[in-house]
């Protein structure tokens, strides 16, 4: 029996953008620290801008509960403008993968973002997994705040 869990957060936005506008938006790194919470103190390490394709390797650094860690991500999917994923190599998880998917919809473009992942320490990354989901639920909902803002101003 594995001692890893593998949780998934869903989420999606409906945004009044073409594809040509919204995915090179989310394929900046940079832009990155734009849609996330400022108390996560996030900040991109490797040289920019960071070409984005396939085998790409993003370094940056977030506080989480106070606890300064560094964050390494491999681009393992590469299909614009349709999707891309990025995969933890080095960080706080055991295992991340975030499927960012991008559907035209008449005027729109659907938004979404797929993360699995999974805790470190057995049991008791299972114990914290509450406060855990919380705090992403959080961190995606002011995601999901900030893309509104971008987009529909």
């Amino acid at each position: 029996m594995s001692s890893t869990t593998d949780y998934v957060l869903d989420r999606q936005i409906s945004v009044r953008r073409d594809l040509d506008t919204v995915f090179p938006f989310f394929a900046e790194a940079a832009n990155l620290q734009r849609i996330t919470p400022p108390e996560l103190h996030f900040r991109i390490r490797s040289e920019l801008p960071v070409e984005m394709k396939k085998g790409a390797v993003i370094e940056y650094t977030i506080r989480l509960y106070g606890i300064p860690m560094r964050w390494r991500t491999l681009i393992t999917g590469w299909d614009p403008p349709h999707s891309f994923e990025d995969t933890q190599i080095d960080g706080p998880y055991r295992k991340w993968v975030h499927t960012h998917s991008f559907e035209r919809r008449g005027e729109n473009t659907i938004i979404s973002d797929r993360v699995v992942y999974a805790l470190p320490f057995g049991l008791l990354g299972r114990l914290v997994h509450p406060l855990v989901k919380r705090q992403l639920r959080r961190i995606f909902g002011y995601r999901t705040a900030e893309v509104s803002r971008v987009f529909e101003a």
